[in-house]
């Protein structure tokens, strides 16, 4: 049996989308997959509003670390999804590069920062089914 493909979700902060990502993923994917987080520069700490919009998800992201990329450094990613911090965004060890284009939520107003929210949710479930995790 092939292990689980692993997938790192990248922004500046690691508070916002990249946490989101990765919750989605683990949400979508269960134990099919293994999502990680990170941030260029992370914060030390997660977006009580990502927190809160996630939780309308039924998700726990309090629970979460933000972490950097020094964390995974020399792990071997199936994929690499950055958020659209360009440069901020240092390359990782991925067979699989894509670069999502979505906007900081940090100061968009709660009806905003949900659409973001559901935009992750809608690109990680394409990148789900691209990776055959069903």
């Amino acid at each position: 049996m092939n292990p689980v493909p692993r997938v790192i979700f990248v922004c500046i902060e690691n508070s916002n989308r990249s946490q989101m990502a990765q919750a989605f993923a683990q949400m979508i994917g269960g134990d099919r997959i293994e999502a990680h987080s990170s941030g260029s520069r992370p914060s030390g700490r997660i977006n009580p509003r990502a927190i809160e919009a996630m939780g309308e998800m039924g998700y726990d992201l309090s629970t979460h670390i933000s972490k950097g990329l020094d964390t995974f450094n020399g792990t071997q990613f199936d994929a690499a999804v950055t958020m659209g911090c360009g440069d901020e965004c240092p390359l990782v060890m991925a067979k699989q590069r894509l670069d999502w284009q979505i906007p900081d939520p940090r100061e968009m107003n709660p009806s905003e920062f949900r659409q973001v929210r559901d935009l992750i949710g809608t690109k990680v479930r394409e990148l789900l089914f691209e990776l055959k995790i069903h």
